[in-house]
């Protein structure tokens, strides 16, 4: 909204409303018009004055038109240099636009974004600083510029001081609110609240906070749950005296139950003895009952039809008679119209319109007229008058057939009249008649043309012959029978297949027999019907035609481009068109031509799906074009067209090697793992590729190469230590050529280190050297692992690890001991498998004292069996896996037998038999109830036996028990 020259009159409250469909929302604002300064400074700055070049502080707002053209007095005075920014600084925003206009500061919009980015330097106010000392703020955090809440839900709007002991006021709409149940004050430290509870169409209004002379503004929208329409209104075709209803039906997401009002040609109907208006509602959730709503004290017991309730969460609802202890959230209300016998000035159009909301449903009452020649509804009779003496004999024919009084045809003969009746005429009784009257004097006879009328036959072979987007062309046959007077014209209907509501397409006679249906929905399947209409009324419907459904070819592709041209070839590539519609892409059709001629030749038999494709057999050195067609079960999208024709010639272009990343350092495997290297390159035509190893013809037996248009692939299954070494990979186009050299290096873990010595021992300290293994795996050896191992326990133990010298020092070494030693060497594979073990011993003696040797006399340690730990009597509950154990001493070492209830436990899987240093334990892998009983352990050796029992008992939850109660079966 843009307001020219303000005036006075201009000010005031203004409001903005936007609707859509059957949504509306609204916004409110005040313009104050303030009267120009008369005097100005003589002092005008530049620095916010329009110009070109003002940069991202340039605004959109200008305010020279404001400035009056006024000579400059020539003041004796010098100019005083007046700092613009610290006013701005130090002033109130209200007051922004009146420092402007003083200054000659057209461009407002640049100086207010300079402004704000000048204050985004300095502390925050929260911090304890002011820009200016002397200044005070109330507010540290305002309103929101607006809020929006549903109807019937609260809002809560915050504001937070800067003094907790200041007092606020809170105005809706410039009038103070006090507290009540729906408007509550909250005060929490230097917060201030006000909540709004169960808001209301009336609470959409502007609110402020005051403080002292400080105010912050907000606004407050109130959103209404959106009106859908369920049902529309249907145009309606009668005769006159028939009678019309008009129904329609809306959707509230809410609880409320919209009503409305109905209007003809823009005037409000109401209510007479022909005319009744009602509304019914329909409720969703598990509880049904039955009530009728009238708007309308009109409504008679016919139109008392029920109505389907649901019920749920916790409210009680009384609608007359009917209460409900659940809250019903209302769904759909059905509008009624109702006019019982149609006149001819209740034509027109019928508008329905929901209270409180922004739309409407329209519908047209138009007329066929009134059937009153309708032969085939009433008996047909001539009278004919007869004179002769003595009286004659009658004789009526249809032809040749004589007609006598027999079912639907009678003749009745009185003394001067024949009456010849035909019940029921039907169309065979069309023809000419003939009656005769004899007697001795004579005869006489007369003719009567009898023509039977009726509605035409419906129409015959509806189809639809073409579709489009959003449309679809209907043909149809004349019926076959007119019904005896000429056929006007036909009225179309139309129904989306599966539905049973039908749509009326033209009220006016249409008289062709092909006709273009408008307005349809892309992608929907369709069905057609036709009446036939003549003077005597409406045929009955025609077979609906064979379901169709409007659609439209694709728009055509886009960016069609040439990826490669060859000697004969040309690759073309494209983008899906921009518009697809329901029909979707079944491919695309790639035609071409020599520039300059007329005919395209399609290149392909059946459309393509990919978005490439390339062109063959082209002949060589001709300048083509190319277009591509996207095709759908509609037809062939408009083609995408080459701006430029296409020499079908081979381009050369260099050959380039692009090797990857990872191969241009030394490429390292393990022996044994696969190695695929895949190599691209380019160049037209193609390249000849050649693969050397070490200057050497590769050999194709250790070594797979392939190689494509693209790139090529070497390809080593296993690899081996001998497929390490220099390779080379020349791409050559005629005495153009590319090469690269990539190194691959297979290692594997190193051998032992050799001639392992221990050179020198002294104190608690042993040296040792060795050399470097003959086979260091193919890699370079990072270091050493040394263990020592003493001559009585003989354990290893690591004493140094990745030393990197073939030397070292292995020290705190126990007196008295001798001790052996063994090298490992690593490389990036790892440890060698074997070990280079010394080939002496290193003796930590005593110094200072002797060993005086004492006669050895070896004890004897043999003893029979003897368990010094005993099973213990076990309960497990069935299912779960249990283990008894005990412990047995004896040497020689006893044989362990393992016995349940006596009986040898063999090689069964479900147990487990452990003996690890004497400690005997027997895992049971989840017994069950027959697993219970006793179990014995018997060791035996050369000097005697001994042998250990428990009893183990299982448990197993009874059936017809609780959880908690459990059943034991004991076996014995």
């Amino acid at each position: 909204m843009t307001i020219v020259k303000v005036v006075d009159g201009d000010a005031g409250g203004y409001r903005c409303e936007v609707t859509s469909k059957d949504k509306c929302d609204s916004c409110t604002f005040d313009i104050s018009v303030e009267a120009a300064e008369e005097t100005q400074q003589t002092n005008i700055l530049e620095a916010f004055k329009r110009s070109g070049d003002a940069g991202e502080d340039a605004g959109e707002l200008d305010f020279s038109g404001l400035l009056k053209k006024r000579e400059r007095k020539q003041k004796e005075e010098p100019e005083i240099d007046v700092d613009v920014w610290e006013i701005l600084k130090n002033a109130k925003p209200c007051d922004y636009e009146k420092i402007a206009f003083q200054y000659g500061i057209t461009d407002l919009r640049g100086m207010l974004k300079r402004l704000k980015k000048m204050r985004k330097v300095e502390p925050k106010k929260s911090d304890g600083f002011k820009s200016n000392p002397n200044e005070q703020f109330s507010f540290l955090k305002k309103l929101d510029p607006a809020y929006s809440v549903e109807k019937g839900k609260k809002i809560q709007l915050n504001v937070e001081l800067s003094d907790p002991n200041a007092q606020v006021r809170w105005l809706r709409n410039g009038q103070e609110i006090k507290p009540s149940a729906k408007y509550i004050f909250e005060s929490v430290g230097g917060i201030r609240k006000l909540t709004i509870n169960k808001c209301t169409l009336a609470d959409d209004a502007a609110y402020e906070c005051v403080v002292g002379e400080e105010k912050s503004f907000t606004e407050v929208f109130i959103q209404e749950p959106p009106v859908t329409i369920t049902k529309m209104l249907d145009d309606i075709h009668v005769v006159v005296g028939e009678k019309v209803e008009f129904e329609v039906e809306v959707s509230d997401e809410g609880a409320n139950k919209v009503t409305g009002k109905w209007f003809k040609d823009g005037v409000e109907v109401t209510p007479s003895n022909r005319i009744k208006m009602t509304h019914m509602g329909r409720y969703i959730g598990p509880l049904t009952a039955t009530f009728i709503d009238s708007c309308i004290s009109n409504l008679t017991s016919s139109l008392t039809s029920p109505i389907l309730f649901y019920a749920r969460t916790l409210k009680q609802i009384s609608h007359r008679n009917i209460h409900f202890t659940e809250r019903i959230v209302l769904s759909v209300v059905t509008h009624k119209l109702v006019i019982d016998d149609v006149k001819p000035e209740d034509a027109g159009d019928y508008t329905f319109v929901p209270d409180g909301y922004a739309l409407s449903l329209s519908a047209k009452l138009n007329f066929l007229g009134k059937r009153e020649n309708q032969l085939i509804m009433y008996p047909l009779r001539f009278d004919v008058d007869i004179t002769g003496e003595p009286p004659p004999t009658v004789c009526w024919k249809k032809g040749d057939m004589v007609r006598v009084s027999e079912g639907r045809v009678r003749v009745e003969t009185r003394k001067n009249l024949s009456c010849f009746i035909i019940e029921g005429a039907e169309r065979s009784d069309e023809g000419l008649y003939h009656i005769t009257v004899t007697n001795p004097a004579g005869e006489d006879k007369a003719d009567v043309m009898v023509k039977i009328v009726d509605v035409p036959d419906p129409p015959e072979n509806v189809k639809c012959t073409g579709v489009g987007e959003d449309s679809a062309s209907i043909q149809w046959d004349p019926p076959k029978f007119d019904g005896g007077v000429p056929v006007k014209g036909y009225l179309m209907e139309r129904k989306k297949k599966g539905s049973s509501r039908w749509t009326r397409l033209n009220f006016d006679i249409y008289e062709s027999t092909t006709y273009d249906a408008k307005k349809m929905i892309e992608g929907v399947l369709y069905e057609m019907r036709v009446f036939a209409v003549n003077g005597i009324g409406m045929s009955q419907p025609s077979a609906s035609s064979k379901p169709f459904m409007p659609i439209a070819p694709t728009s055509e592709p886009t960016r069609l481009t040439v990826e490669d041209v060859t000697d004969g070839t040309c690759a073309l590539k494209w983008l899906p068109p921009e518009r697809i519609g329901a029909g979707g892409i079944d491919g695309y059709i790639i035609e071409y031509c020599v520039e300059g001629a007329s005919e395209w030749v399609q290149a392909n038999e059946t459309p393509v799906e990919k978005n490439s494709y390339r062109v063959r057999g082209l002949p060589v050195g001709e300048k083509m074009l190319f277009r591509v067609r996207a095709v759908n079960i509609a037809g062939r999208s408009p083609p995408a067209v080459m701006a430029q024709a296409v020499t079908i010639r081979e381009i050369v272009e260099r050959p380039k090697i692009r090797l990857p990343r990872q191969l241009r350092t030394k490429y390292i495997k393990r022996v044994g793992e696969k190695v695929n290297l895949v190599i691209p390159f380019q160049g037209k035509p193609r390249p000849v590729v050649t693969w050397l190893k070490d200057g050497a013809p590769l050999d194709t037996k250790l070594v797979n190469v392939r190689t494509s248009d693209v790139d090529t692939i070497l390809f080593i299954r296993q690899a081996a230590k001998e497929h390490s070494g220099q390779y080379t990979l020349s791409v050559q186009i005629e005495n153009m050529e590319d090469k690269v050299t990539l190194e691959i290096q297979i290692v594997d873990k190193p051998g032992p280190p050799i001639a392992v010595t221990v050179t020198d021992v002294w104190g608690f300290n042993a040296a040792l050297e060795w050399k470097p293994p003959k086979d260091n795996g193919n890699c370079e050896i990072t270091g050493y692992t040394i263990q020592k191992a003493d001559l009585k326990t003989k354990e290893w133990f690591t004493v140094l690890e990745h030393n990197r010298r073939p030397s070292c020092t292995v020290s705190d070494l126990v007196m008295g001991n001798e001790y052996t030693f063994r090298v490992f060497s690593e490389n990036i594979c790892g440890m060698s498998d074997d070990a280079g073990i010394s080939k002496n011993t290193a003796v930590i003696a005593k110094t200072g004292l002797k060993q005086k040797q004492q006669p050895y006399k070896e004890k004897d340690m043999c003893s029979s069996p003897k368990f010094i730990t005993p099973l213990i009597d076990r309960s497990v509950i069935a299912g779960y896996s249990a283990a008894i154990s005990c412990a047995v001493r004896g040497h020689p070492k006893p044989k362990i037998i393992w016995m349940k209830n006596k009986m040898i436990i063999g090689e069964d899987p479900k147990y487990l038999m452990q003996n690890n240093q004497g400690v005997l334990t027997l895992n049971i892998r989840k017994p069950s109830l027959f697993d219970g009983g006793k179990y014995t352990c018997k060791a035996i050796n050369d000097l005697g036996e001994d042998e250990v029992e428990c009893k183990l008992v299982v448990r197993g939850m009874a059936k017809n028990l609780n959880h908690h109660q459990c059943v034991t079966l004991t076996m014995t």
